[in-house]
């Protein structure tokens, strides 16, 4: 399998993301993780994609998506060079019994408790992908009674922003 991480700036404009999902399912790409938000600048939004493309050019995908309008840069963010993050919130039964040994695992992976019931905690942890799974791993002795990830959220290591560029582009077609 070949993942690669595109950030993608787009105009904050409604309908940018389905045009941008159907170019990924017309060209046979599978999508493993979407997160869409806007920027620092309220005008654009960015897409975080990985996109398994084994055996297929990536170059493909990229050509077409600078041919959609509201596509400002398209980034690839190779894992050295950029910071890579996922959420995931985790329902756990947590009974008198088990629940010290649920903490001790929370602040093993340095999670933390967001809601606690009876008989039950939700934790909310971050990290890359590896962690994750570890996480839920460890969890799932106690009984997992619900989960929900995000997908990736990325931004490159260093000073430089790749939406000053971007940003000044929507200025001069305004």
């Amino acid at each position: 399998m070949s993942l690669h991480t595109l950030s993608v700036l787009v105009e904050n404009k409604p309908g940018i993301l389905a045009r941008v999902a159907a170019l990924f399912s017309r060209r046979g790409f599978n999508i493993e993780s979407l997160a869409v938000g806007t920027t620092e600048h309220p005008d654009i939004s960015r897409m975080t994609i990985v996109v398994n493309v084994a055996g297929l050019p990536l170059e493909q995908v990229t050509k077409q998506l600078n041919k959609l309008i509201n596509v400002l840069k398209i980034v690839e963010l190779d894992s050295s060079a950029s910071v890579q993050r996922e959420l995931v919130l985790v329902k756990v039964r947590a009974d008198a019994e088990t629940r010290s040994q649920v903490l001790e695992t929370v602040n093993l992976f340095r999670a933390k408790v967001v809601d606690v019931a009876p008989d039950a905690v939700t934790i909310e942890a971050t990290g890359n992908r590896d962690k994750l799974d570890a996480f839920i791993r460890v969890l799932e002795p106690f009984g997992i009674k619900e989960l929900v990830q995000s997908g990736m959220v990325a931004i490159g290591r260093g000073a430089r922003s790749i939406t000053d560029r971007s940003l000044r582009a929507i200025e001069r077609s305004a």
